[in-house]
């Protein structure tokens, strides 16, 4: 299957009728671009959000390659969930689509996802670990270089991590490893 094959084989199937739920666990969080009827904050477990993606496009170029969020398997993540009316599912199906699947890194996945109000099956771009812009574990001082440095259409890699952070703060997520990122960015240390 070639890649156009493949983002096509990933594309949003939402029954007529419906509405779903969206996971956001990077700038779904703070700029999901489309509609919805409410947000929750939103804990989904058995996967956790890394800089792993390689950004050529976003948040970076093919000279200074960014790095962006994916959600790879193990541990916990927080974010938010929201909700799409039934009458908005299939544009808001197809904007995702074009707005995660520039590249075939992201597989939509249906996850049950707990919120304060109870367990919702949402969908979440989890990231394909056999794509070639996936990094895997790198190494804290290259992550580090690349947020520093690399600008793409969407802004700064620095903005794409500020946000984020920004949005965890806002959801009262705990000082944790997106947090000494920034301040290792930053130049700064912990006090």
């Amino acid at each position: 299957m070639n890649e156009a094959e493949l983002i096509r084989s990933r594309e949003l199937k939402i029954p007529k009728g419906q509405g779903f739920w969206v996971f956001g666990y990077g700038s779904l969080m703070w700029r999901p671009g489309f509609d919805y009827l409410e947000a929750r904050p939103a804990l989904l477990r058995g996967y956790h959000r890394a800089f792993c993606v390689e950004s050529t496009h976003y948040r970076g170029s093919p000279d200074r390659p960014g790095l962006v969020l994916g959600l790879t398997h193990g541990g916990a993540c927080r974010g938010r969930v929201f909700r799409v009316a039934p009458g908005k599912a299939a544009a808001v199906a197809r904007y995702l689509h074009e707005r995660e699947l520039i590249t075939p890194i992201y597989e939509p996945r249906w996850l049950r996802v707990s919120t304060p109000r109870g367990v919702v099956q949402a969908v979440a771009y989890v990231v394909d670990r056999q794509n070639r812009e996936y990094k895997g574990k790198l190494a804290e001082a290259t992550i580090v270089r690349r947020i520093r440095h690399a600008r793409g259409v969407s802004g700064s890699n620095l903005d794409y991590l500020v946000n984020t952070v920004r949005h965890l703060d806002e959801l009262g997520v705990p000082d944790g490893p997106l947090h000494r990122l920034l301040r290792l960015v930053r130049g700064q240390r912990r006090n």
